[in-house]
């Protein structure tokens, strides 16, 4: 069976985790997909196949090479990020819409792969400052990584325009709402999207 693919895309410290947690929990039909990555886990919290699938550059490259991943990516150098077909074919199997949490291109990779089976929905925040207060408020980036994020927040803005939906989240309870309408209108083929991306 195929289902339908809901991808989230932002800046680091947009909201679009927490969007994406406030559908999972509110919607029994929707299943998350689990990235794999080559970073080591944070602290003792994160578990493998929970979190994300951990791999060696090894395994990860060998996995390239036999096309087992929808997209992928090497974010920073020695960083490499993507989405296995497996795990697609898990949700879907457990009769599940997939939801995506992912940064800016592998949004628009799963958009190219998907189609029109996939809504592909960009979480934008009000401003540069903005973002910045909230990476800041996080406490868990150090003054070199929120430099970082913020250079590649402007580039990946250049994207926006390649979503069908541009999500303003200026107010987090309004931003849910906003997400609950699309996602029900999606699932229902009831949302139309044209060329230009929706602004909501």
């Amino acid at each position: 069976m195929k289902g339908k693919a809901i991808i989230f895309c932002a800046p680091s410290g947009s909201g679009k985790t927490t969007i994406v947690k406030h559908l999972l929990d509110k919607y029994s039909n929707l299943g998350f997909s689990i990235s794999a990555c080559t970073r080591d886990k944070r602290g003792r919290n994160e578990e493998n196949g929970k979190d994300y699938y951990f791999l060696t550059i090894h395994d990860f490259k060998e996995r390239i090479d036999n096309e087992e991943f929808v997209e992928w990516q090497e974010v920073y150098p020695g960083a490499y990020y993507g989405t296995l077909k497996t795990e697609i074919e898990r949700l879907w199997a457990e009769g599940k819409n997939v939801i995506f949490d992912v940064d800016v291109q592998g949004g628009v990779n799963l958009k190219n792969y998907f189609g029109d089976a996939a809504l592909a929905i960009y979480v934008k925040v009000p401003s540069m400052e903005e973002l910045e207060r909230r990476l800041r408020g996080r406490g868990t980036d150090s003054e070199d990584s929120i430099s970082r994020r913020l250079y590649k927040m402007k580039f990946e803005m250049e994207f926006q325009n390649r979503f069908d939906v541009i999500l303003l989240n200026d107010d987090i309870d309004t931003s849910w709402q906003k997400a609950e309408e699309l996602y029900e209108s999606f699932v229902k083929d009831e949302l139309k999207i044209d060329k230009k991306p929706l602004e909501v």
